[in-house]
């Protein structure tokens, strides 16, 4: 797939997607916000994130779509166990779809880069050396 995909990159804008219920995804706003950079939030818990966006996500980096999901929250392990055997990415971009919540960390898109937030510091990485 070498297409331009739906998620648009540009160096000036961070693209900052984040669940407004969970404490990091609060606490991480805050440091996006300090940035000198045009910020478009998108709160999983408010605007539907399709398939092609959060698969689009986890190629920027270079993960499994699974891993940006909290198998350890509790929704999830009651719908799907604790160690659920579920091998086709299709069927995780569809827990997603169905269960933004369940979205574990933030993660910003600064142009072609894209990086998860584990703790709001990780932010400061990010923006070190780009605010020329």
């Amino acid at each position: 797939m070498d297409d331009m995909g739906v998620i648009a990159t540009n160096k000036r804008e961070l693209k900052f997607y984040y669940n407004s219920a969970s404490a990091i995804g609060k606490q991480a706003l805050g440091y996006v916000k300090a940035s000198n950079k045009k910020v478009l939030e998108i709160d999983v818990a408010k605007t539907k994130v399709t398939a092609t966006q959060w698969s689009e996500l986890a190629d920027l980096l270079n993960i499994p779509i699974k891993d940006v999901i909290n198998t350890e929250h509790p929704d999830f392990v009651s719908k799907y166990g604790e160690n659920p055997d579920i091998p086709d990415e299709n069927d995780w971009l569809h827990i997603l779809e169905k269960n933004p919540h369940v979205f574990q960390n933030p993660i910003v898109v600064n142009g072609d880069k894209a990086i998860r937030i584990e703790t709001p510091s990780d932010i400061a990485q990010m923006l070190d050396g780009e605010e020329q």
